[in-house]
Order: structure tokens, then sequence, then C-alpha cells
């Protein structure tokens, strides 16, 4: 199971050509679980500014794993958050810590293209997805995003 980050959606939804967004329509075609939290849900969806385009995004999130987010998670990323920054490394978005908990409490790999998760990953054992550089040929679902 595999959690796929704002980042990636964003730019699979816009059609861009990533490593990130290659691996995603690579786990897509192979029937691989992929998974959603609610932030990342909200994340993607807020931006999308015409209907029948949020509509579209919707009906593909629909059919993914959806992992919750109990209290626990939260207060797992305010720790996230202080353990790094006692580090020296403060994260800029704390939604970045809500992901990482999401996907540490659920033990699942993140796909992501947004950097603050590399000192997660180092620091505190997120599991990150690796991506290849090559083309796979995969098309993917194009809406227009804000």
């Amino acid at each position: 199971m595999t959690l796929v980050d704002t980042t990636v959606w964003i730019d699979f939804f816009r059609g861009t050509d990533t490593p990130e967004v290659r691996e995603l329509q690579r786990m897509v075609a192979t029937r691989e679980d992929i998974c959603v939290c609610g932030v990342i849900l909200t994340e993607v969806l807020q931006g999308i500014n015409a209907d029948k385009d949020y509509a579209k995004a919707s009906a593909v999130f629909d059919a993914l794993l959806f992992l919750p987010m109990t209290q626990r998670t939260f207060v797992r990323a305010a720790e996230l958050y202080r353990t790094l920054r006692r580090k020296g490394r403060t994260i800029r978005n704390a939604v970045d810590c809500m992901i990482a908990a999401v996907a540490l409490e659920h033990d699942v790999a993140l796909l992501h293209r947004d950097r603050d998760f590399l000192p997660i990953a180092e620091m505190a054992g997120l599991k990150v997805v690796k991506t290849r550089a090559t083309s796979t040929g995969y098309s993917t679902v194009r809406l227009r995003h804000s």
C-alpha cells in the first residue's frame, strides 16, 4: 500500500510528466493499493475550479483506500514537527507532518515530490517510494487546477 501525496496528485491531474507521476501511473496500471487521507483529499479537491474536473477527481479518490486520521495521528504529527525542529530541521508545512504521521501510523510508504518529507524519512523512519526516471507510456486524467 502506498499513500500518494498532494504534490503528486496535482501533477497527475494536470498531466505533468514527473518521475512521481509515472510511478503513480504504473501503480494504477498494475492495480496496486493506493491510499489517500483526509488532508490530501481536501488539499487536492479545494484547488479544482471547474465542477466537471472536480467530479472526475472525486471519482478517482472514491476508488482509493482511505486512511483515517485519529486524535493520535494529529498528536504524532505535532511530535514529528517538534522532534525534527529540535534536531535543527524545521518542516515548512504542518500538513506535511500530518501526512507523514498517517503514513507512519498505517505503516505505508509515501509517494511524494516535496522536500519536507526527506528529513522526516531520514530522522523519523518514514518510508518513501523511490521513483524511476524512465517513461512508462501510461496516460493521465487531465484536469484544470488553480
